[in-house]
């Protein structure tokens, strides 16, 4: 069965959410060499230094659900140490990118195609908006919670991202703080309402079968 939720619900869900983080600050430590390599990697030439897999984008058909493409060190080991990767983000009509922070660094937001409503919140619990058309950057600062979403109902968005650590990290807030095994005694505590509620957020976050 699916979950549903009324939308006084679902607002009193995310503006409390926002409150529960503090953010981590910490960034990419120096190297002190001109780029790291891996043990496994006995040879360094240009294969080293080039990372081939965004070609599978190029012409693809477009995504039914929102998709990140990430290019960090984790998918591409020469960023080690430089401080810098970025992410490729298709959003069909209507999708979104959901309630998140990335604890170690800003993120700079292009828009390449659609409209993109975006937001974050700051320390002072200030709400900041914006829509974004074809050429606009957006910066989120770093480690505040912020979303990205296309509110257009037919037509698709795409944009890439740029962040300042090559492993900028990324943590939901729903999934962090309802899937995460945090006792729902405390979840309810935490947000002023009763478990039956937490329980239900949390059947409704659950991975379909």
């Amino acid at each position: 069965m699916a979950f549903t939720t009324s939308k006084h619900e679902f607002c009193f869900v995310l503006v409390l959410a926002f409150t529960t983080f503090h953010m981590v600050t910490a960034g990419d430590a120096d190297i002190t060499s001109n780029f790291a390599v891996p043990p496994n990697v006995p040879f360094v030439d240009g294969n080293f230094f080039t990372y081939t897999a965004m070609r599978a984008l190029v012409g693809a058909a477009r995504p039914t659900t929102f998709k990140i493409s990430k290019v960090s060190m984790v998918e591409f080991p020469a960023l080690t140490g430089q401080s810098v990767s970025f992410a490729v983000l298709q959003f069909p009509a209507g999708s979104m990118n959901s309630l998140h922070t990335h604890p170690r660094s800003a993120e700079l937001l292009f828009l390449l195609t659609g409209t993109l409503e975006v937001g974050f919140v700051d320390t002072t619990n200030k709400l900041i908006t914006q829509t974004l058309q074809v050429g606009d950057v957006f910066v989120f600062p770093k480690g505040l919670v912020h979303y990205q979403f296309n509110r257009d109902a037919n037509n698709s968005a795409t944009a890439i991202s740029a962040f300042g650590s090559a492993n900028a990290g990324i943590v939901s807030v729903p999934t962090t703080v309802f899937t995460s095994g945090i006792d729902a005694g405390i979840l309810a505590k935490s947000f002023n309402t009763d478990v039956s509620t937490i329980r239900a957020i949390k059947a409704g976050l659950a991975p379909k079968a």
